[in-house]
């Protein structure tokens, strides 16, 4: 039997909001000291119009509304994904592993 496509039962908010953190600790790239394979993510970021940029990506700020739920970031954190610091928010290894299946759907990238 292959394994279920999303084992936790996140929700479309819950994914993009967890694809986008991903994306985030790749390029910030800070292990987490008291997480084994986890990450901090010290900054998020903020759109201007209608998108904003993540490296060389260019994100829909429809497709980010998720990074300022408190809901969302408290779904998440219950289902092991992420922990909130007063400093810093670390992407455990549960969420860096995590097969979201939206990466290239919501991180454009220019063809040139």
């Amino acid at each position: 039997m292959p394994p279920k496509k999303n084992p936790l039962n996140l929700n479309p908010l819950q994914l993009r909001t967890l694809t986008l953190l991903q994306e985030i600790a790749r390029l910030e790239n800070k292990p987490a000291e008291d997480e084994e394979g986890g990450f901090q993510i010290t900054g998020l970021p903020h759109a201007h119009g209608n998108h904003f940029h993540l490296g060389h990506a260019v994100v829909a700020a429809k497709d980010a509304t998720g990074l300022q739920n408190d809901a969302v970031w408290t779904i998440l954190e219950r289902k092991g994904i992420v922990k909130r610091t007063p400093a810093a928010a670390i992407l455990t290894a549960t969420g860096v592993e995590y097969d979201t299946g939206l990466r290239d759907q919501i991180l454009h990238h220019s063809d040139h």
